[in-house]
């Protein structure tokens, strides 16, 4: 089968979407599918360039820059994301038809592009859904309910609608969907997310002793820094870790809160944190290699469902977890059933320090989360499961 990935971004960023993309493609290709990856880029030369690397057809697709632009400049490059691509991308695509185009949601403006996709091929299209727009842009407090909401929603709208199948990543979010589309006949499922059981080899690089934690039980955050994140809420836990000197907070990363979490550290006099600007998916997957504990922040004004693409890296190394998440997210059931780390609302900040304690301080506590952890990979959130998933909509019909 001939399949098209869809992505807003691509490596060499350290975004989840990059990563799931690719290990979903990766699997995909040992399965003897031809596999073409599509994402827009900035700082081509010309309009399009295609790569094979690591054995996928790897499509850029100039667009300007998107993520860390100036919001305004993002948001006009978003709106005309779909024309951009197809107008630049059209040729190449003609001459290499799928059979099967999924895509991965953010952002909500690939709408357009999907359904062209879909008539010039003649294939179906299947949604990854992740974090929900505009619904997460509403509830971390960046968009009220104004034009650019109703533009957002529009665009939500049609997304799904050129979709066959739309996958959610949590039960959570099915709920979401019932309350804000009753009558719309959307084919909705939970596709847990994915990663690769066959990393490459990331050998220790020292990253302890360069970063000077090398006796510290180091508490590692990677990814973006924003408002989803509650960058705050880590630097009070950071605060209350004060008086275990044992413990070191590791973030590594950026995002539009970077300056508040610098200056934040400053003006707290924290010594036990360590800021990290962000590093390549290569460097950043031996950094989490090296570490002992994985720390994941939720805003607590969420109300959709969130469980981020950094949980996969900390199972993958078998790092337990520590977790602070919003009200009725399914991590917190997917951690205690698991016995994969430790769980507690945002907001309990008594408590979030309560719970680093007791993993600072229980080597083999960390040691046993730690490898339930990597069972919960294998068994539930591996690449193989999500290509299963996906394709049995459509490969069980061919075989029929």
């Amino acid at each position: 089968m001939r399949v098209a990935l869809l992505v807003d971004c691509y490596f060499p960023t350290t975004k989840s979407a990059a990563k799931l993309m690719h290990d979903l493609g990766a699997e995909l290709r040992t399965r003897g599918h031809d596999v073409s990856l599509i994402a827009p880029a900035e700082g081509l030369d010309g309009d399009l360039h295609v790569a094979d690397e690591d054995g996928l057809r790897i499509v850029r697709i100039r667009s300007g820059r998107l993520k860390g632009a100036a919001r305004w400049a993002r948001g006009l490059r978003e709106v005309r994301l779909s024309a951009t691509m197809w107008r630049r991308g059209r040729r190449h695509f003609a001459a290499h038809p799928c059979d099967l185009l999924v895509y991965y949601s953010p952002t909500v403006f690939f709408g357009a592009l999907v359904r062209k996709l879909k008539a010039l091929w003649g294939c179906p299209a299947y949604l990854v859904l992740r974090d929900i727009w505009p619904q997460f842009l509403v509830e971390t407090g960046v968009l009220g309910h104004g034009p650019l909401y109703w533009l957002f929603r529009r665009r939500e709208l049609e997304q799904h609608e050129a979709a066959d199948v739309i996958g959610v990543q949590s039960p959570g979010d099915l709920t979401y969907f019932a309350e804000h589309f009753p009558r719309r006949n959307f084919r909705v499922e939970v596709l847990h997310n994915w990663a690769t059981l066959h990393e490459p080899e990331h050998p220790p690089a020292g990253h302890r002793r360069r970063l000077g934690l090398a006796d510290k039980v180091v508490f590692f955050f990677g990814g973006n820094f924003g408002i989803a994140q509650d960058m705050d809420n880590l630097l009070r836990l950071a605060t209350a870790l004060r008086d275990v000197p044992e413990a070191a907070m590791l973030l590594v990363g950026g995002g539009s809160e970077t300056p508040r979490v610098a200056a934040g550290i400053r003006e707290r006099g924290l010594t036990n944190v360590v800021l990290h600007p962000a590093v390549d998916p290569a460097t950043y997957m031996s950094m989490v290699s090296e570490f002992d504990v994985g720390l994941i922040s939720l805003a607590a004004s969420f109300r959709i469902q969130n469980i981020p693409g950094k949980l996969l890296g900390y199972l993958y190394f078998a790092l337990p977890v520590l977790a602070s998440v919003n009200p009725g997210n399914d991590l917190r059931a997917i951690l205690h059933d698991a016995d994969a780390g430790l769980c507690c609302l945002n907001g309990q900040d008594e408590e979030f320090a309560r719970l680093a304690r007791r993993l600072a301080g229980d080597r083999e506590l960390r040691d046993r989360m730690g490898r339930n952890g990597r069972k919960l990979l294998e068994t539930r959130f591996s690449a193989a499961s999500a290509a299963d998933q996906i394709l049995g909509h459509w490969t069980s019909r061919r075989s029929a």
